[in-house]
């Protein structure tokens, strides 16, 4: 786990101490013992201007019994704190009726109800997926900060979830050992399991979710300012979480069972005769020479890859047939098909996919039980480049192939910003919702998708 000064750290507990002012609020030490205990503190109750009790008078000795009740309860609560239980309430009368009930929400006006609300409505046009998975992340803010209005978070509320965050380990939500498990006792589970603990690339996706939340619960008026403001984690963005392959990498990757031959669909780590030719050959390879998010590319229908002015082209939409959606309504755009692709059989296989009377271009293609498009295979893909010694802990995945499209055109001298619209970082426009493009511009995207190159990449062997 992340080593972090915590200032909420947990102090260690005396037993006998504890015991002590037990004894105090339960009556049984005498007036020299609790001046011992909690002289000092009835010193300081009076000087701030109470009443000021005569030393050993009745009076004088249920303050320090009181005082020893609030010190025995703090105590009760560090040490099932220490455990993993922070649902702790005072027991003692005179300190639970000074314990106000925190306000709760009412029916219908949760967190989690007003996060419905803002996803219905959805203003900014935002995924499916992405809306899904932002409503966990403030399933969990909403779960570990306790049912209280929406208009009174306030940055505290965020700031202590993000430090938890910060301790939160990787995919906790499905490790068997964290089953049932809230947030803060996951954390605490951590430190005998000792999973890594997320990123902070991670750690702003969750403050992402709640902060465009917030930012909503800000138009709405239940909140004056945005509470998530100022708290992301600052980024070295020349250290990247996922890298590009390197050509090496890629090759041993193209020679492996999963390309040239494995012994089931089962198992693509062990070589056979079993040739994969779904979505599973052709993912990396669209990632390779398109930049396109592997969720983009499994959705395609059959109509989606087409002919327009001669050139053969992808289109990117959420329109049509079929369950489709994108990252943002941007996301939709063409994108002519690499030579590589042509070359390696795309068409050949667009044409039998069609001729089997299929509509979608890649059928096998499933979602999660969360709605995310090839998520399981995602996942799988980076344990496959596990066992075939590709990988080893954080740096490439699926998602390597996106970021060495990008890294390809700008070998080939393209700046960020002119090849952004290839890889769906753009604005939203009429052309990538119905994919039709003048053939000037459309050439000019042919030009910069062939511009895409991987020196020394070795794929022949690859080609139908």
């Amino acid at each position: 786990m992340r080593k972090q000064d915590h200032r909420y750290a947990i102090a260690e507990i005396d037993a006998d101490e504890a015991r002590r002012f037990r004894d105090g609020f339960a009556g049984r030490l005498s007036n020299d013992e609790l001046a011992e205990l909690v002289g000092d503190r009835i010193e300081r109750f009076r000087t701030v201007g109470h009443h000021d009790y005569a030393p050993n008078s009745p009076e004088w000795r249920a303050l320090a019994q009181d005082l020893c009740a609030a010190r025995y309860e703090a105590m009760a609560r560090e040490a099932e704190r220490a455990e993993g239980d922070f649902n702790g309430k005072p027991s003692h009368p005179t300190i639970a009726s000074a314990t106000p009930e925190p306000e709760k929400a009412p029916k219908g006006e949760t967190i989690i109800d007003l996060y419905d609300r803002y996803a219905r409505e959805n203003a900014k046009g935002i995924s499916a997926d992405t809306l899904t998975q932002a409503r966990r992340d403030v399933k969990l803010f909403a779960d570990t900060i306790g049912n209280i209005p929406p208009g009174k978070i306030t940055g505290r509320h965020v700031g202590e979830w993000k430090d938890l965050l910060m301790q939160y380990p990787v995919k906790a939500a499905e490790i068997a050992a964290f089953r049932g498990m809230t947030m803060r006792q996951t954390i605490k589970k951590n430190e005998t399991v000792k999973k890594p603990t997320i990123s902070d690339r991670t750690v702003n996706r969750y403050l992402s979710a709640v902060g465009a939340f917030c930012d909503w619960l800000v138009l709405r008026g239940y909140l004056e300012r945005n509470p998530v403001t100022g708290l992301h984690q600052s980024i070295d963005k020349t250290k990247r979480s996922t890298v590009p392959f390197t050509t090496d990498q890629l090759n041993t990757l193209f020679a492996s069972p999963l390309f040239t031959g494995c012994q089931n669909d089962d198992d693509w780590h062990k070589p056979g005769n079993h040739m994969i030719r779904d979505h599973r050959f052709w993912i990396p390879l669209v990632m390779l020479f398109s930049g396109a998010r592997p969720g983009e590319i499994a959705q395609l229908a059959v109509s989606d890859v087409r002919q327009e002015h001669g050139i053969w082209i992808m289109h990117i939409t959420e329109e049509g047939d079929g369950d489709k959606s994108v990252k943002t309504k941007g996301s939709m755009r063409v994108v002519p098909i690499h030579p590589e692709l042509v070359r390696l059989g795309f068409l050949k296989y667009h044409a039998a996919i069609k001729e089997a009377g299929e509509t979608r271009f890649f059928p096998n293609a499933t979602r999660n039980k969360r709605g995310q498009m090839v998520a399981d295979f995602s996942r799988d893909f980076g344990r496959y480049l596990t066992r075939i010694k590709i990988k080893s802990g954080r740096g490439v995945s699926l998602y390597s192939f996106r970021h060495g499209a990008a890294d390809a055109l700008r070998r080939a001298g393209h700046l960020d910003e002119q090849f952004g619209f290839i890889l769906g970082h753009t604005s939203h426009t009429m052309t990538g919702r119905y994919g039709v493009l003048p053939q000037g511009m459309l050439q000019q995207r042919v030009d910069l998708v062939n511009s895409i190159a991987y020196p020394g990449l070795k794929i022949d062997h690859l080609a139908d």
